[in-house]
């Protein structure tokens, strides 16, 4: 087998990825790249779950606390980003660890997909006035006109993928559609090998998802929230869309009742882990490693390794 140019370490949310990638790094002397769509973000550390100093032992780590929430971030701009990482990180002679829950972030870094140019912000600003005063079914009619393969699967409330399909063509003269045939056309990115983590039995993920919750709040959640809002960071933004911030900024602004807002963020993250799931179990490259309620590190990397050389 050819060895592989970088290494993945996935699954959903609270299973161990982090411990096991820092592990990883450090017997092969790596480094890591974080694959993770928020914890981009600085200021969001207790929400995100982003390894502390600490719990990185020592392993470079990067694309973490990189930009203000008050930013937005897409799947572009961390190919961008990330390749530049890794590159770079290869170029050293090291290992790239990419370590992560983002799958659509880890399946576009890898495919060496290509991104439509991201267009203006006025044309932007422009589309979106256009679309709050026209309505999402005029919108769409408007999309469907030049691109009938977007329209037929967006919903006319989809604001931001009808506005992201117009914006690519006004401002490239391509669909997203052929954009997105002429990307899939070209050969990966990297040769890489992934690692799935997962639970043999599911209550046993339920169960740590909750525990995480639990220490979250007892560590300051609803205090990081607080502080995001009281630095401006809109609720609205990209940043404060994320599980946990959204149900505690709600509760602060008077929106829903916080006493029930930890219950909520159990939900939605036991949600997003089997969303995760399913988002993985597509993809018939990945190798899973399932674990019981006392992982050993050791062993797995010892697995992954077999792997690996």
């Amino acid at each position: 087998m050819t060895k592989p140019e970088i290494i993945v370490i996935t699954g959903p949310t609270a299973t161990g990825k982090t411990a096991l990638g820092v592990k990883l790094a450090n017997v092969l002397h790596g480094e890591i790249v974080s694959a993770d769509s928020m914890q981009v973000y600085k200021h969001m550390d207790i929400g995100t779950a982003k390894p502390t100093v600490k719990e990185r032992c020592g392993v470079p780590h990067h694309l973490l606390d990189i930009i203000s929430p008050s930013e937005d971030y897409s799947v572009a701009r961390y190919v961008e980003d990330a390749t530049k990482c890794i590159d770079d990180i290869r170029k050293r002679g090291k290992m790239p660890v990419l370590v992560g829950g983002s799958g659509l972030y880890i399946d576009s870094l890898i495919a060496g997909r290509t991104f439509s140019a991201r267009g203006e912000s006025d044309l932007r600003k422009q589309l979106e006035d256009e679309f709050d005063k026209t309505g999402g079914l005029v919108m769409l009619e408007k999309l469907r006109r030049i691109d009938t393969d977007s329209a037929a699967k967006l919903h006319s409330n989809d604001k931001k993928r009808i506005i992201r399909a117009l914006e690519a063509f006004i401002t490239t003269g391509k669909t997203i559609s052929e954009h997105d045939v002429e990307s899939r056309s070209i050969p990966p990115r990297y040769n890489a090998i992934k690692f799935a983590l997962t639970f043999s039995q599911r209550v046993e993920l339920y169960d740590r998802i909750n525990r995480r919750v639990d220490d979250m709040m007892l560590n300051g959640l609803v205090d990081e929230v607080a502080s995001l809002l009281d630095m401006g960071v809109s609720p609205k933004n990209t940043a404060m869309q994320a599980i946990g911030y959204k149900e505690i900024s709600a509760a602060l602004l008077g929106y829903s009742d916080m006493a029930s807002v930890e219950e909520k963020i159990k939900m939605e993250s036991r949600r997003y882990a089997k969303r995760q799931l399913t988002w993985l179990r597509r993809d018939d490259e990945i190798l899973w490693i399932s674990r019981d309620n006392n992982p050993d590190y050791d062993v797995e990397v010892e697995k992954i390794l077999q792997f690996t050389e």
